[in-house]
């Protein structure tokens, strides 16, 4: 985890970014010069972020807006709400976002990282 992050943004990119894939490899690189700039009003969890890109190395993804990682929720009983991506502009990373597919299941980020971390 990256001290200069909030904890639920930095465990649940840890949880999202932790596979060893190059592309993921990259990105964990660039959290130490990772802030959170801002977050989305409606309570969901997105975070918007800042990067030192003076410091950092682009990730191979391309040059475009890309998601770069992303992961399927599942709650304890078995049902996928939504989903959480990463989203890069030109290999840096750009934003979390929390994604809802449901009416029921109130998705946002501290659920999100209860139901990764399982």
């Amino acid at each position: 985890m990256v001290d200069s992050l909030p904890m639920d943004v930095a465990e649940v990119l840890d949880a999202v970014l932790g596979t060893d894939d190059p592309v993921h490899r990259a990105l964990r690189a660039q959290l130490p010069h990772l802030r959170v700039r801002e977050r989305c009003t409606c309570g969901c969890g997105t975070a918007y972020f800042d990067l030192d890109t003076d410091a950092a190395v682009p990730a191979p993804v391309g040059t475009g807006t890309v998601v770069a990682a992303g992961a399927q929720l599942l709650t304890e009983a078995g049902e996928c709400p939504g989903e959480v991506l990463v989203f890069t502009q030109g290999g840096y990373l750009s934003w979390l976002e929390v994604c809802s597919w449901s009416d029921d299941i109130a998705v946002t980020l501290t659920a999100a990282r209860r139901w990764l971390s399982r």
